[in-house]
């Protein structure tokens, strides 16, 4: 039988050790770290909803290992795989070399456990920050979707529209409790769309995105649960007939694995 070979991969962006400066609870599920650290020295973010790697200690322990690169994944030197999440890069300031990241406590995920407990001097470490979003020029209008996990992702998109862009935005939520303002002006409408109590994550954000008006042309940017978004990927591009080239469709999370739902 024939072995499989791995090809490798371009290594990423290497490590920056950081640590917390403060934390933040913006909302009850929604908590904002602000890392700081002069490893962020040179620390750009040129798009928006762009990503960074968050790289926290092992369970069980207050210390930081920074792993290496082994060809297709991150490894600590006795084999084992960091913890590791990624999120969008919120805020930068680079004068106060200051990187704000949000995590969504989903409850039971490593990160959600970080973020609850973590306080000034808690260490960590980024890498990035990944591609982020570019507009097109010619796009007509835009349909953003997404649930709290595209939540710093999209009010970073709404800072960057170009001027007179018309823009719909849906969010799922919880409940009215997780809404936040996001970032508005002329032609951009915001719709909050909340997930019944016990309602499979992502089914709301699929009805609206189904129910959503826009025309032809028209640009997409979806990102939250990895399942509602497959089903989100199958309706625009098989029953919309959307242009592949105009919709960027992310998972960022799975319901029901363990460790995924802090994205």
């Amino acid at each position: 039988m024939a072995s499989t070979v791995l090809r490798s991969r371009q290594p990423p962006p290497p490590f920056r050790r950081v640590q917390v400066r403060r934390v933040e609870v913006r909302t009850p599920r929604l908590t904002r770290v602000t890392l700081t650290g002069p490893e962020l020295e040179g620390f750009e973010l040129e798009e928006p909803a762009a990503s960074v790697r968050l790289l926290l200690p092992s369970p069980g322990t207050d210390a930081l290992v920074v792993p290496e690169w082994h060809g297709n994944e991150f490894l600590l030197p006795d084999g084992r795989r960091p913890v590791i999440r990624t999120l969008t890069p919120r805020r930068f300031e680079g004068a106060a070399l200051e990187l704000d990241v949000e995590i969504v406590r989903h409850g039971g995920g490593l990160a959600s456990a970080w973020a609850g407990a973590a306080g000034p001097g808690t260490p960590a470490a980024v890498s990035g920050p990944g591609r982020g979003y570019a507009f097109d020029s010619d796009a007509p209008e835009l349909l953003l979707a997404g649930d709290e996990t595209a939540l710093p992702a999209m009010a970073q998109l709404l800072e960057a529209l170009p001027p007179g862009l018309p823009t719909r935005v849906l969010v799922e939520v919880a409940g009215p409790e997780a809404e936040l303002p996001l970032p508005g002006g002329e032609g951009v409408t915001v719709s909050w769309v909340e997930l019944p109590p016990g309602g499979v994550p992502g089914d709301a954000l699929v009805a609206a995105v189904r129910d959503a008006s826009y025309g032809a042309g028209a640009r997409v940017w979806a990102a939250g649960e990895a399942a509602a978004m497959q089903r989100i990927r199958r309706h625009l591009f098989e029953e919309r007939e959307v242009p592949r080239r105009h919709a960027v469709v992310r998972g960022y999370w799975k319901a029901g694995r363990a460790g995924t739902g802090d994205d």
